[in-house]
């Protein structure tokens, strides 16, 4: 695959982690975000996050990476890119306004993907000019080290769209994996409820933090307990896709547990916060 001129919505972690593996990857990348702040606050953990890896794979030239990648504060300077990948926060009408203004910017034969984690394809495709080129490419954090892109189709999207987007997955070095378009989809429908279930192990007092997590890793050979995992995705992430799951099933096996939805009003957002269900700030 040639080179791309990839634009990726959304500076965040995840939105981080998407522009380094693409740029990685050969790719020219336009990542844009409205706050300063967060566009600098991604090329300094990408710029971490590549140091780590050269210090292990001495052929990759972090600079170089680093080059490929513009931060841009406006949607304008998307013109000439040729895919995008949305990673706004979980909220509807922030991803839906932001790929509209996007699917405006470029061309009509611009992929269009969403990195969302459990909103339905087939509802933002419908909004958008050319829902044959939306699809869905969910990104697992942290981005540069997880080998998986669950691959959603919305009812729209067209083959063509569906091929290109698995030959580019594997060209970031990832493993896609087409799945059907359903609330959370495959990932999160199975690690949501293990997580929302662990906390409220904790609600109800029937064990700490520390002891669910070691019962988790020990005894079920996870690579990392619930509880922290929700610490690494953040709490208020979570609570947004529990409460997609409810809203979209009203199966009551999707009630967000309270102790979640504490935490995010309190800020104890996990990593990206210095306290979750555990503590950072040292």
């Amino acid at each position: 695959m040639q080179g791309r001129r990839i634009a990726v919505l959304g500076a965040g972690q995840m939105g981080s982690g998407i522009a380094q593996v693409c740029a990685q990857a050969g790719h020219d990348v336009v990542l844009y975000d409205v706050a300063g702040a967060q566009l600098e606050r991604a090329r300094r953990t990408m710029t971490a996050s590549l140091a780590r890896l050269a210090a292990k794979t001495p052929q990759l030239d972090a600079a170089a990476v680093m080059a490929r990648v513009v931060t841009v504060g406006r949607l304008a300077d998307l013109a000439a890119c040729d895919w995008v990948i949305e990673a706004a926060p979980e909220q509807l009408e922030l991803k839906l306004r932001l790929l509209k203004e996007a699917a405006e910017v470029v061309g009509g034969e611009t992929v269009i993907a969403s990195n969302t984690s459990s909103i339905g394809l087939t509802r933002l495709a419908a909004a958008l000019p050319n829902p044959a080129r939306v699809i869905g490419m969910h990104f697992m954090n942290p981005v540069p080290l997880m080998p998986l892109v669950e691959v959603i189709r919305a009812l729209q999207t067209d083959d063509a769209t569906h091929a290109a987007t698995e030959v580019l997955a594997r060209q970031l070095g990832k493993t896609p994996v087409t799945v059907g378009d359903a609330p959370g989809f495959v990932s999160n429908r199975v690690l949501m409820p293990m997580i929302n279930e662990a906390a409220f192990c904790v609600h109800e007092g029937v064990a700490t933090a520390e002891a669910v997590d070691e019962v988790m890793t020990l005894g079920m050979h996870h690579p990392m307990g619930p509880l922290r995992l929700a610490d690494l995705i953040g709490i208020d992430t979570c609570v947004a896709i529990m409460d997609v799951l409810w809203r979209e099933s009203r199966d009551s096996k999707y009630r967000v547990c309270p102790l979640l939805v504490r935490y995010a009003e309190a800020g104890r957002l996990g990593r990206k916060s210095g306290r979750g269900f555990y503590d950072y700030t040292a």
